[in-house]
């Protein structure tokens, strides 16, 4: 009986690795790249890169015919410009989109408003650089933000240009 336990937790060991590096197998890559499509590019750029910090890594446009084909649209161009936290491989994409057109759709007040992506979370070194641009440029706070999470961390929670909300994460200073 002794020697059969070893060999069964060798086995279990052996089981777990294979399912965990089978359920990774479907994809190439680790990152998610989220599109989102907001309605004026320029304000969003700015609250993004100017306001949060991300950096703008590329961009290029979708003509009408891909965006046809592709199922993107019914045949409007678009422009897309990623940005990422940091300009590394390694690092998620965040794609604005822009067709050119207003949202048909109310800004929300609440997460709970509405259903699909609502919000992302980005956690920073120091929020007080970060307070400090969102307030040149008159972006409002939500409820009594930032509040405290813990003896280290304050949440920060705003929206951008278009709704979408933001929590911010980190110490103050």
């Amino acid at each position: 009986m002794k020697k059969i336990a070893p060999k069964l937790f060798c086995l279990a060991v052996a089981w777990l690795l294979s399912v965990t590096l089978y359920a990774q197998s479907n994809f190439s890559s680790k990152l998610i790249g989220l599109g989102v499509v907001v309605s004026d590019l320029d304000q969003s750029l700015d609250f993004y890169v100017n306001g949060i910090g991300m950096v703008k890594t590329y961009s290029f446009t979708i003509n009408e015919d891909f965006s046809k084909r592709a199922g993107l649209s019914n045949g409007v161009p678009a422009s897309v410009t990623v940005l990422k936290l940091e300009n590394s491989p390694e690092a998620n994409e965040w794609k604005l989109m822009s067709f050119g057109e207003k949202a048909n759709h109310p800004k929300q007040t609440y997460i709970q408003d509405d259903t699909g992506v609502q919000y992302i979370t980005i956690n920073v070194k120091a929020l007080k650089s970060v307070i400090e641009r969102l307030k040149q440029r008159n972006v409002s706070f939500l409820g009594n933000t930032p509040t405290p999470l813990n003896q280290k961390s304050h949440l920060l929670l705003i929206q951008d240009p278009d709704g979408t909300f933001i929590e911010l994460i980190g110490p103050l200073e």
